[in-house]
């Protein structure tokens, strides 16, 4: 047993068991208790922690989203380009068909020839700019004679005439084109006022 100074051993370890309460049912002795608990600086570390792992998780998804957005933009810019790339391709085969017609005009202009053979010169290559436009899918509107359709044809003039049948295309002043099912545009007509008919 080692020397003492006149305390006892409680004394010693600053215990007041003559105070102290029994421990409940269940539940540790006062002593235990305060191992287990977490005190109030271990919280805030903890809180800290999490607040932490937070921050980094909102920065991972925040630089998600922006290169999300940065590849949606660039996909969007991608598509527009080849959009307009198809375009330019369509056009250049377009006016390719119709170099030969200039050609045709070129010759035609240069060729010292009758007032008669310039005219059938010019109709060859009026015939040969109708066959490109129809290889295009371009399709003259029908108009002198036919019943007037407002989807097709717009009326510059109604004639009053006992001649025709009333709303009946006299004359086209503009052929109307097509493009497959597609208004170019519309045919600009004169067209028959009749009240008799």
């Amino acid at each position: 047993m080692g020397k003492s100074n006149g305390k006892s051993q409680n004394e010693a370890t600053g215990l007041d068991l003559e105070h102290e309460l029994p421990a409940g049912d269940g539940e540790q002795s006062s002593s235990a208790a305060g191992t287990g608990a977490s005190s109030p600086s271990s919280d805030v570390l903890s809180a800290e922690t999490e607040l932490q792992k937070l921050k980094a998780e909102r920065d991972t998804l925040l630089d998600r989203l922006a290169r999300a957005q940065a590849e949606f933009e660039n996909a969007r810019r991608r598509a527009a380009k080849e959009q307009q790339d198809f375009r330019d391709f369509a056009s250049v085969e377009t006016i390719k068909s119709l170099l030969p017609v200039i050609d045709s005009f070129e010759r035609a202009l240069q060729a010292k020839s009758e007032a008669g053979e310039f005219r059938t010169g010019v109709e060859l290559i009026y015939k040969q700019l109708q066959d490109v436009l129809a290889k295009l899918g371009v399709r003259p509107i029908a108009a002198k004679g036919e019943q007037f359709d407002p989807h097709v044809h717009e009326a510059i003039e109604m004639v009053e005439t006992p001649d025709a049948p009333d709303h009946e295309v006299l004359d086209e002043w503009q052929r109307g084109y097509k493009f497959k099912d597609r208004l170019l545009r519309p045919a600009m007509v004169r067209v028959a006022k009749n009240p008799g008919k």
